[in-house]
């Protein structure tokens, strides 16, 4: 590792850094060390790098804003690569957006909306960047990346770059292909619509004020926990089963809402783990119903 390290800053690509703690890039504040931590200047610096981490043959992982993500206590083994503000360009010709996968996926709408530009509405208060958003199909409000997405710049996992279209991308409830296949968003396009831009803005306003009303956003978290076993909701099971501010640690589901779990202090990737396990067992004891997780756990 000490020469893929040395390969790479030689390289010139980004920022190298070693034993990085990961908890300073997640939304949780959850996470132990990266032995080696990538952040890439520019998507030719992403190609150059992967070249050389394809040779290397070590293990990689890609990270945007760390929201709807629990990184092991043990930290991960290979390489880190952070899609971060070197990755948020923004271009734009009529309707339709080319943005990078780095860019935040609240700021795109709120830019979005002053333009009069409609279809990232649903965005408003969605945590996390274009790439992570693409990653996991996130959506609110009755719609979602898919109705957007014209086509997706995609890490492969041999460490080659492909265009995916809308349709390669096999999108449904909060899935993309790319977690099935291992690829990484790392610029998109959209197409978005013309409308009354203060139609747009009072709508993505309203989302915006009603996620931080209803969610915890006062303590480090990742998003919903659980994606919704429809038609039933999973923070309304939770809540109905008494398990709203239980704690395992400093790992607490949220008393404003059940689908969170909040971070109070130090709470620890086992802490979390060892709750979503007790609501997943505790759910299907008195409903039957099994609740799989929406966050990505990674590592051991």
């Amino acid at each position: 590792m000490i020469d893929l390290k040395k390969k790479l800053q030689d390289l010139n690509v980004g920022r190298i850094t070693e034993n990085e703690p990961l908890k300073n890039h997640t939304t949780w504040k959850i996470g132990g060390p990266a032995q080696i931590f990538f952040e890439p200047d520019s998507i030719e610096g992403l190609k150059k790098g992967m070249s050389a981490i394809a040779d290397a043959d070590v293990p990689w992982f890609v990270l945007g804003k760390g929201s709807n993500l629990l990184i092991s206590d043990k930290g991960l083994e290979g390489v880190v690569i952070k899609m971060g503000d070197n990755l948020t360009h923004l271009e734009e010709d009529g309707e339709t957006i080319t943005v990078g996968a780095g860019y935040s996926l609240i700021k795109l709408a709120t830019i979005m909306s002053k333009k009069g530009l409609s279809g990232l509405e649903f965005a408003g208060g969605i945590p996390g960047s274009v790439g992570g958003a693409v990653f996991m199909n996130a959506g609110a409000h009755g719609s979602d990346i898919s109705n957007i997405l014209v086509k997706a710049h995609v890490l492969m996992p041999d460490g080659t770059l492909k265009w995916l279209s809308k349709d390669d991308m096999d999108f449904s409830y909060r899935t993309s292909r790319l977690q099935n296949d291992g690829g990484v968003c790392v610029e998109a396009i959209f197409k978005l619509t013309t409308g009354d831009k203060d139609t747009i803005k009072q709508e993505l306003q309203a989302n915006k004020e009603y996620r931080r009303n209803t969610q915890p956003w006062n303590y480090p978290c990742c998003g919903s926990v659980f994606r919704n076993p429809l038609p039933q909701h999973a923070g309304k099971l939770i809540e109905e089963s008494g398990l709203k501010g239980f704690s395992i640690g400093d790992a607490q589901i949220s008393e404003m809402h059940a689908n969170f779990i909040v971070n109070k202090g130090e709470a620890t990737a086992q802490n979390v783990i060892d709750l979503i396990q007790h609501i997943q067992q505790t759910i299907y004891e008195k409903y039957q119903v099994t609740l799989e997780t929406e966050v990505e756990r990674i590592g051991n």
